[in-house]
C-alpha cells in the first residue's frame, strides 16, 4: 500500500503531529515499508495455528489460595458515619 505525500500530511494534521515539509518523503518511505513487512505478515497462512499468550512456553507461578487476613467487617463498620445491613451508606451525589 504505498501513501502519497497528501496522506502523509493529512495523518500528521489528524494526529496533531508538526511534520515539517523536508520529513514528509522520509516519512511516507518509512510509513510504506511498514505497510510492505504487515502485507508479508498477513500472507502466511495461520490456518490451524492456535493464538499465543505469549511467544514462550511460560508456566503462571500461582500462589495458594489462601486467607491470610482476619475478617475485620464489623470493626470497620463500626467506625463508618453510617452503615446498614452490612452496607456503607454515602450521600447521593447525582441527582
Amino acid at each position: 500500500m504505498a501513501l502519497s505525500s497528501e496522506q502523509i500530511e493529512q495523518l500528521a494534521r489528524l494526529s496533531r503531529l508538526a511534520l515539517p515539509d523536508e520529513a514528509v518523503d522520509a516519512t511516507r518511505i518509512q510509513l510504506d515499508s511498514i505497510f510492505g513487512i504487515i502485507a508479508q505478515m498477513q500472507a502466511v497462512d495461520t490456518t490451524g495455528i492456535e493464538p499465543m499468550s505469549h511467544p514462550q512456553e511460560l508456566a503462571a507461578r500461582l500462589r495458594d489460595d489462601i486467607i491470610t487476613e482476619t475478617d475485620r467487617r464489623a470493626a470497620f463498620q463500626a467506625v463508618a458515619p453510617q452503615a446498614e445491613a452490612g452496607l456503607y451508606l454515602v450521600p447521593k451525589v447525582i441527582e
